[in-house]
């Protein structure tokens, strides 16, 4: 099949590829035009504008978005002027699931159909394929399988059910970003229970390090039940065989590790990129409890230096009642 694809970064251009090596015909357009270059020539065919896409698209066109949220909405913008009745447009970025609700009424109503894809695979999609959580219209969520197939990790595999390969047609729009945010926000909760795991294995020697005997320092009531000088990447690798723990982040994890025992070269601030507060948001719409999820967000929050006034707060109080000084 052809398709054109706008945004060629880390996950757009190695999507490209998946899609050349199955055969496929991709035009392709990018702000960097470097970016273009690079694909053309590995077969792709360049486009210097989005009206230079649209043109070297055959009818009925299709157009696969994979562009930061900040953007997509005026590039659909644009693209609706140039696009023609029975056009698909695909937005396969991290976009806010209400958006594509909106965006499907507005594209329908000028003959466009509209799909949101919730993409998951990272970096490493190009090599495992792409988990793909479908939201469209049904006929031309079909009439797209061949391109589904080729991203998704089951390609030239058989299965009764598309799921089995990686991807799955979820609903209408919007389905499949929301799907996409319950995911990430599934995954925020495993990187903050391995972390807060890791972290306490990390301090079980504190019974060898010398504490200070004052007033801001809270004793420990047993220093000899924390000796352990425990390798924390080693136990990380041996829960990836065998243990109910084990997962790809794991996997991911353990590399990290192996690479940088001390992970010096992390300085702890954790981004989020929108799809915790979304699913927070949803889980207040729908009354339906969230304590791990939001945990982990706001940890996140956290990391990112925004709890430094409420800790001024606290510690403000403290030598206001009674006279504690901050420790050094």
């Amino acid at each position: 099949m052809q398709i054109g694809m706008i945004g060629l970064g880390r996950m757009g251009a190695n999507m490209v590829r998946r899609l050349l090596r199955d055969g496929h015909e991709c035009v392709v357009f990018d702000v960097s035009q470097a970016n273009v270059e690079a694909l053309e020539q590995e077969g792709a065919v360049g486009a210097t504008s989005l009206e230079d896409m649209v043109a070297k698209l055959a009818k009925p066109a299709t157009v696969w978005l994979m562009l930061p949220a900040a953007i997509t909405d005026q590039t659909i913008e644009k693209l609706s002027g140039v696009m023609a009745a029975g056009d698909v447009l695909i937005d396969g970025g991290n976009s806010n699931y209400q958006d594509d609700i909106d965006r499907a009424g507005r594209l329908s109503g000028i003959g466009l159909d509209y799909i949101d894809v919730g993409t998951s695979g990272g970096v490493w999609g190009l090599e495992r394929g792409y988990c793909l959580m479908i939201g469209g219209p049904d006929e031309a969520v079909k009439r797209l399988d061949p391109i589904f197939l080729s991203l998704s990790p089951g390609a030239g595999k058989e299965a009764q059910r598309t799921s089995e390969l990686g991807y799955i047609h979820c609903g209408p729009a919007g389905s499949g970003h929301f799907v996409k945010m319950v995911h990430n926000g599934i995954e925020y909760g495993m990187m903050a229970a391995y972390a807060e795991g890791l972290n306490l294995m990390k301090s079980a020697n504190i019974g060898k390090v010398a504490r200070s005997a004052d007033a801001e320092t809270s004793p420990l009531a047993n220093p000899h039940y924390y000796h352990y000088d425990l390798d924390v990447a080693e136990i990380t690798e041996v829960w990836r065989h065998g243990s109910v723990v084990s997962s790809w982040l794991l996997d991911l994890l353990a590399g990290s590790l192996h690479n940088d025992p001390t992970l010096d070269a992390f300085s702890g601030r954790v981004s989020d990129s929108g799809e915790g507060r979304w699913m927070m948001k949803a889980g207040i719409d729908t009354g339906v409890p969230l304590p791990v999820l939001s945990s982990a967000l706001f940890q996140r929050f956290s990391s990112q230096g925004h709890e430094q006034y409420s800790n001024q707060v606290l510690s403000a109080l403290r030598a206001a009642f009674g006279g504690h000084s901050e420790k050094k």
